[in-house]
């Protein structure tokens, strides 16, 4: 059992801050990595940090845990956070999350695989060819880079 579901045993569903990491990978074709959700939804990998674990290393272990994908050097981009990001899941869970949000163009390993489960597929998209499906916070990304404009 992980962090989060231990402290949900503690305090229920009540609104907690989640720290979580987000990357932009991005090929020598100018290409961005995304990774198609359990809800239908292109997202960027990434996900919540656990305890003792650094923001860039959370980054990197989602993105291969989630794609596959084997990423170095990362740069900070921006942190998302404030009331706007508010979530209230299907069970319950309230959260104000944190997303701090990086890119990488160091790929170690472009070999993609996903586990079925986080991810139900991944792969290099064109930014002009984004699927119609794509998360906002990808869009925000791309907009603040000003890459593929």
């Amino acid at each position: 059992m992980g962090y989060i579901e231990e402290l949900r045993k503690v305090i229920g569903t009540r609104a907690i801050i989640l720290v979580g990491a987000v990357v932009g990978v991005i090929n020598e074709q100018g290409e961005i990595l995304l990774q198609k959700r359990p809800e239908g939804i292109w997202a960027l990998p990434g996900g919540l940090l656990e305890l003792g674990e650094s923001a860039e290393e959370a980054g990197k272990r989602e993105v291969f845990e989630e794609t596959g994908v084997e990423i170095g050097h990362l740069q900070l981009v921006d942190v998302f956070s404030g009331e706007q990001y508010f979530r209230k899941l299907e069970n319950g869970d309230e959260f104000y999350p944190v997303t701090i949000v990086y890119t990488s163009n160091n790929i170690k390993s472009s070999n993609i695989k996903v586990d079925g489960v986080e991810s139900l597929a991944a792969g290099f998209f064109p930014i002009r060819e984004l699927p119609d499906e794509t998360s906002p916070l990808v869009l925000k990304l791309i907009q603040k880079l000003n890459i593929g404009q």
